[in-house]
């Protein structure tokens, strides 16, 4: 016997989910309006449906699914790419929007993907046999990007990533290296950025760049930086 697991997501429309979906390199295998709105969207082995509901909202939706691969990054610069070919930019705040791709402390490498119906695909790559959370850090920056990172871009509790992360920024008893002050400072813009918070955003990616500091630790920090400056409508003083 073989079996097929085909998530079945919520949109308030199904169109605009369609035009997300084509922008990443999905086709539409099935679309209906009546008597009610369906969507079937594959790439790959990646299928997905969708069911349109115009008295649902996306801003509470949480719906999603994980997508396991052998090639996260190639996915991540796919995904990018097709979405700056048809939007103009990679989307980071609001609905829809992509997360950071990363390493995560539980042996994936990782990046959220949120439709235009507030569904959250996270696309996994496991780069380690043991999934279980490592141990905490002892150093006090290494913990604070441990646990700030696991708040915005697993539990997705932005509040309480403000919390650890502010936390950190703000010591005046000990000062964390340049790479741990980068990881920090872009850690915290992608949380503002999703708050809302244009401003302050801005400054935190502006202090990260006079670090001036980078190397392999930072590639994926700052990757991040740049996209996230990109949504801003921010030029990079590299550029």
């Amino acid at each position: 016997m073989t079996e097929t697991t085909i998530p079945g997501l919520m949109a308030r429309s199904i169109e605009p989910v369609a035009d997300f979906y084509t922008a990443l390199g999905f086709e539409i295998t099935f679309r209906q309006t009546s008597p009610y709105q369906f969507l079937t969207v594959k790439r790959g082995g990646i299928e997905l449906n969708f069911y349109g509901d115009r008295e649902f909202d996306p801003m509470s939706s949480a719906h999603g699914c994980v997508v396991n691969t052998d090639d996260v990054d190639y996915l991540y610069a796919v995904f990018t790419a097709g979405l700056r070919e048809s939007f103009g930019s990679v989307p980071t705040q609001g609905i829809p929007r992509v997360g950071a791709l990363k390493d995560m402390s539980y042996g994936v490498r990782q990046f959220l993907v949120t439709d235009p119906g507030g569904n959250t695909l996270q696309i996994a790559q496991p780069i380690s046999e043991d999934q279980r959370h490592r141990p905490l850090p002892r150093g006090i920056f290494d913990r604070a990007i441990h646990m700030g990172s696991l708040f915005a871009d697993s539990k997705q509790d932005l509040e309480l990533a403000v919390k650890v992360l502010d936390r950190a920024l703000h010591r005046t008893d000990e000062q964390p290296t340049p790479v741990q002050l980068v990881k920090l400072l872009v850690l915290r813009a992608d949380v503002a950025v999703r708050r809302g918070e244009s401003d302050l955003a801005r400054e935190l990616l502006d202090r990260a760049e006079a670090v001036r500091v980078s190397g392999p630790d930072l590639a994926d920090d700052l990757r991040r930086a740049a996209e996230l400056k990109a949504g801003l409508g921010l030029r990079s003083q590299a550029n």
